[in-house]
């Protein structure tokens, strides 16, 4: 069995990696499986994406963090080329970055909607294009994106433009394992419920009542821990466990979605 889950030497990029978020601990998850693991966030994220390029090296010596915009191809081309020169190869690549807008849709600007279109759904397209460029040249690999619970419902806040994008990550996952399933790359795709505290759902500590609402919503009766809840999905998706997995949504919501 241990097999199925054998990560040694196998090279990772993860995005939105900075300290703080669920793209940290799928980092951090990673490199304990023993991958070499390169982690990616926005330059105002340096000091976060340090502390957690600190808790790799516990564990891979060889990683390293780059800074970079999803939103722009010529930062994602330097960034992937920085992986394939260190390393000879990818073989992992996990789309974590992301960002949200809590307002209504008549306080929304065309800007802020755009913004969130750009990073959240055209950022995850981009950069997996990118890697895929090298995945199937290569004969295999492991594209895991980040949606949402709220990819096919909403949610008790008004947000819009988030809603919209995650649920276009998960057709386009759909869309890319099946462009890509010749090439032997599994694009599978999580969705996450509600995990506290990360720096997306940090505001909520100031509606206590909210967070009540939100645990007795989930059928296990607490919100995810960024610290644990996510990790078993991230080993599974990205390991020879899940060859035979692809173009799927799994949700990790504590049962939310089920009702």
């Amino acid at each position: 069995m241990t097999s199925l889950y054998d990560m040694k030497e196998k090279v990772a990029f993860v995005t939105g990696a900075g300290m703080g978020g669920l793209g940290a601990q799928s980092a951090i998850t990673l490199a304990k499986a023993g991958c070499h693991v390169v982690v990616a966030d926005i330059a105002d994220r340096k000091q976060d994406l340090d502390q957690t390029l600190a808790q790799i090296n516990n564990h891979s010596d060889q990683s390293f963090a780059v800074t970079m915009d999803i939103t722009k191809e010529e930062e994602i081309d330097q960034a992937i080329d920085q992986v394939i020169a260190r390393f000879g190869k990818l073989d992992i690549l996990v789309n974590c970055s992301g960002v949200m807008l809590r307002k209504p849709t008549f306080d929304t600007s065309i800007e802020e909607w755009q913004r969130i279109i750009d990073v959240n759904l055209t950022g995850t397209w981009l950069l997996a294009r990118r890697a895929a460029r090298h995945l199937t040249e290569q004969g295999h690999g492991k594209i895991i994106n980040f949606s949402s619970l709220y990819s096919d419902m909403v949610g008790p806040l008004p947000e819009p433009a988030y809603y919209a994008s995650k649920s276009g990550v998960v057709n386009l996952t759909r869309g890319l394992a099946m462009e890509w399933g010749k090439h032997n790359i599994q694009v599978n795709c999580i969705a996450p419920g509600v995990f506290f505290p990360t720096n997306m759902t940090g505001p909520l500590a100031e509606q206590q009542g909210r967070l009540e609402q939100m645990e007795e919503r989930t059928l296990l009766g607490r919100l995810g821990d960024p610290k644990k809840d996510i990790s078993g999905v991230v080993l599974f998706l990205a390991s020879p466990a899940s060859d035979y997995i692809t173009g799927q949504k799994i949700a990790v919501d504590g049962g939310w979605s089920s009702w």
